[in-house]
């Protein structure tokens, strides 16, 4: 009888990790698996290396963002081998707390990666706005949601994190560039 596998993610339940996970799972066939959601890429790749996950799946680098520099100071501790690589199409939401309206708005919170790759838009369109960097995207809108963070907060996750965590979706599509894809690695011990 087949175990299932253990894949450790750096992200959060409708994280973009969680989507490049359940992705790669698809494309290579593997149907009997379990997400584990360790949020950062430190936590991941320590739980590779433990062996405590079968695989480690996180974000090395954007079209438009670059380099995710967590996930190359993580990588300088851990020795690991990387099984693949590969991308997705990253779309960025703003999302807040039912019934907020734009004036409502004092913070937007996100991971740093997500901040910069709405960079143009955020300069645009909230110009005095307090951007606050969050561990991941999906944790941002988990702690909106259980008021973590200020009620006058937004933050900026994938569009499934609307439905999970009970927010409003201001605005979507936000990110700067229209094919924004996100280069993830499937590292394994």
């Amino acid at each position: 009888m087949n175990q299932k596998q253990k894949i450790g993610i750096s992200g959060n339940v409708g994280s973009f990790s969680e989507e490049a996970a359940n992705y790669y799972c698809h494309k290579n066939k593997i149907k009997d698996y379990e997400l584990i959601y360790l949020v950062t890429v430190e936590d991941t790749l320590s739980s590779v290396v433990a062996n405590k996950v079968d695989k480690g799946i996180f974000p090395i680098e954007n079209s438009n963002g670059g380099i995710v520099y967590e996930s190359v100071y993580a990588m300088a501790k851990y020795t690991f081998n990387i099984e693949k690589m590969f991308e997705i199409d990253v779309r960025h939401c703003l999302l807040t707390l039912p019934n907020k309206k734009v004036g409502d708005i004092k913070k937007i919170a996100s991971h740093a990666q997500a901040l910069k790759q709405c960079k143009m838009y955020l300069k645009r369109k909230w110009p005095n706005t307090e951007l606050i960097e969050w561990s991941d995207t999906a944790q941002a809108a988990n702690d909106l949601n259980k008021g973590k963070l200020d009620e006058s907060t937004a933050v900026i996750a994938p569009v499934g994190c609307a439905k999970l965590y009970n927010l409003d979706i201001l605005e979507e599509g936000i990110q700067d560039l229209k094919f924004n894809f996100t280069s993830f690695i499937t590292a394994v011990e």
